[in-house]
């Protein structure tokens, strides 16, 4: 039997957060091994025990204590869905003040595949630094989708541009 990819799985405080189980699901489905990294405001809205019992794995938010041992497998890819205004920011800058940014700037370093999905309001995707962020990303090899499609369908279909975007790097 071959062993599933590690997919890590970013997840920011943006709206279609509220449904990440339901990705989840479907990721597993799909055949990845889904490793959760969260940032500090939406740790508050999840229930994070129960993404722990479908994935298998620890929901981290906070950096792990030095001699700890890592609580994830090595990631085959990862996916920020969805990503915030503030991450799409720090992240460009290479600011590492959380756990997820720091994941997110270790996997840019480390060449993994990454495919983000911001969900930002207009007025601050309207900021004059945001499409240069988006641009230095991208031109990092960060596959950048539109995170407001995650709302155009309900259910779990909000979620199909997600799974078909990943099928494009999923190890066979």
């Amino acid at each position: 039997m071959t062993e599933r990819p590690v997919l890590y799985l970013v997840v920011c405080a943006a709206g279609p957060a509220e449904h990440i189980h339901e990705l989840v699901d479907l990721l597993i489905a799909d055949g990845w091994q889904v490793c959760m990294i969260v940032s500090p405001t939406v740790a508050r809205w999840l229930d994070r025990a129960a993404l722990e019992d479908k994935t298998g794995y620890l929901v981290r938010v906070q950096w792990r204590m030095p001699g700890d041992p890592e609580p994830h497998p090595p990631a085959d890819a990862v996916l920020a869905a969805p990503i915030t205004f503030n991450t799409v920011t720090k992240w460009a800058l290479g600011i590492n003040d959380t756990l997820a940014l720091g994941v997110l700037n270790e996997s840019l370093g480390a060449g993994l595949p990454i495919f983000a999905f911001p969900h930002v309001k207009a007025e601050l995707a309207g900021h004059p630094a945001y499409l240069g962020h988006l641009a230095v990303l991208r031109g990092a090899g960060v596959v950048l989708e539109n995170g407001r499609a995650l709302n155009q369908f309900p259910g779990p279909d909000r979620w199909n541009v997600v799974i078909q975007a990943l099928r494009l790097v999923r190890p066979k």
